[in-house]
């Protein structure tokens, strides 16, 4: 258990931290990016819940999953999919989720890229995050894969990675999502637009590792919700394009396991 230890000295109340729990966030964009807007975000939480969370993340994705196979994090927010792998092994269990949100992924092209359609990038070199990114990457090249379009893919180390490469003309078009595009500064956003977008699905889950009591795990969804409900709360929440956060359970990412993606199992052994 993670408490809070109040000293009295003089009059005067000083909360202090015993322990801390680390929160882990996909790192879809760079790291620098994702503590200017997670870290207000956990403070916020640490301190109407009265349990401290620290902000942390990887260098890339497939760190990120490795971390999230040896139950490094306390508590994780974590794609769609990486949420079916590890909610088996080790067991993370969902208990949030970003409010009224579905995923959609999407492939970007230059704006003035001449393509109109995804057969278009016939035979192209595309640039994703990572394989097993779900909305940008599993999403998108299963569409292509079922239109028959050959392309190769290549992979870079974020959201933000393959947006700039496209923007800069470096690959016609890559994948991602609508949330780390809106997040991206104007003059990358503004050089890009949109070709396609897939079906949604169940979006990302805040999970927290099984170790975690059942007290706690109360707590932590209590200030979340009632972080949605407070003006400043809302404020910083909407920072990260979120329009709240809201309880979840794990039944709620069964669409994503009917897929049967098998791109992880090997850190399940």
């Amino acid at each position: 258990m993670r408490f809070i230890l109040c000293l009295l000295l003089g009059g005067l109340t000083f909360q202090t931290w015993a322990e801390t729990l680390s929160f882990g966030v996909v790192p879809q964009q760079s790291a620098k990016k994702l503590a200017a807007l997670w870290t207000p975000v956990l403070s916020y939480l640490s301190r109407s819940s009265g349990i401290d969370m620290q902000f942390t993340t990887a260098k890339d994705i497939p760190e990120f999953e490795r971390r999230l196979s040896r139950g490094e994090y306390d508590i994780a927010y974590m794609n769609p999919y990486h949420y079916t792998v590890f909610s088996q092994k080790p067991g993370y269990r969902a208990i949030a989720k970003q409010k009224d949100k579905q995923i959609k992924g999407i492939i970007v092209v230059h704006k003035n890229s001449p393509a109109k359609s995804l057969s278009d990038l016939k035979n192209a070199t595309l640039v994703f995050p990572s394989p097993a990114a779900f909305a940008a990457s599993i999403l998108t090249r299963a569409q292509l894969a079922g239109q028959k379009i050959p392309f190769t893919p290549r992979y870079v180390s974020s959201h933000d990675s393959v947006y700039m490469n496209v923007s800069r003309h470096f690959f016609p078009a890559g994948g991602g999502v609508l949330r780390t595009l809106n997040n991206m500064a104007p003059e990358v956003r503004s050089e890009l637009k949109i070709l396609w977008t897939t079906p949604p699905y169940t979006s990302h889950a805040i999970a927290v590792h099984p170790r975690i009591s059942q007290a706690t795990r109360d707590k932590l969804v209590r200030a979340m919700l009632a972080m949605t409900e407070d003006k400043q709360g809302l404020a910083l929440l909407t920072k990260l394009n979120f329009k709240g956060l809201e309880a979840a359970s794990d039944a709620q990412w069964d669409d994503v396991r009917q897929l049967n993606i098998h791109l992880l199992d090997n850190l399940l052994e």
